[in-house]
């Protein structure tokens, strides 16, 4: 008897879990409803935790790793979805992966999740990205080719945007390419290419008069010919 009560028992509190699980749920979807309604993030990350916890989902992880991404909480990012490099993972979980990793200077490890991306959809956009990592990693061989690339198929209507004035602006694509072939070439050579460099920078001012990147670059080559130039005359 004690043995047949102690049955109904468990089972009685399997159903009540259940039940106050699936309450649960109803209610933090709701709340997500709600929050997506008002526009409010932090609400919606709070719910879909919530919900992750309760009812756990690959497609649901993702998409919390993504709105902590966009929101620029890039190490949260990570935490959520880690950071390994898997070719199982969705386009948002790979994305999200690059992305991060890249914001919170782990440019190596980036620049493997941003390669799964063009494998999988060779985009130009995600050529320019490789190229610059490259770059950064002094893999100047990898960066041409990503470069070469993104000059033959970046669109007119393509832009990207750049951060380093006090109001983010956005100029081709195109241009960006131009600018980081610019450095590639400089860098072959840093002494006997400025002037090469500082070409290419001119040929991209056309198409982009308001980057102001290329002036930076181009005073600062400049200034670099200027010194090498005063050198020799002190020989």
């Amino acid at each position: 008897m004690k043995k047949l009560v102690g049955l109904v028992l468990l089972t009685s509190s399997f159903m009540l879990n259940a039940q106050t699980n699936s309450e649960l749920i109803s209610h933090f979807d709701a709340y997500y409803k709600q929050m997506k309604t008002q526009g409010d993030v932090q609400g919606i990350i709070n719910a879909m935790t919530h919900l992750n916890v309760l009812q756990p989902s690959v497609a649901r992880q993702d998409t919390l790793a993504y709105i902590y991404m966009s929101e620029g909480k890039y190490v949260q990012a990570l935490n959520t979805i880690g950071i390994v490099t898997n070719p199982e993972d969705s386009d948002i979980a790979v994305e999200v992966k690059a992305i991060s990793l890249k914001a919170v200077g782990q440019p190596k490890m980036a620049y493997s999740h941003f390669t799964e991306l063009f494998k999988r959809e060779s985009d130009p956009m995600i050529a320019y990205e490789l190229a610059e990592i490259a770059m950064q990693l002094q893999k100047f061989d990898e960066a041409d080719k990503h470069i070469a690339f993104g000059l033959a198929n970046a669109k007119d209507d393509m832009k990207r945007a750049y951060y380093e004035r006090q109001t983010p602006y956005e100029v081709p694509l195109k241009a960006g390419f131009m600018y980081l072939n610019a450095l590639s070439i400089y860098n072959k050579d840093k002494k006997a290419n400025i002037d090469l460099a500082v070409d290419e920078l001119d040929a991209a001012f056309k198409i982009a008069p308001n980057f102001n990147m290329l002036q930076l670059t181009k005073n600062e080559l400049l200034r670099q010919k200027q010194v090498m130039q005063s050198q020799t005359q002190t020989e």
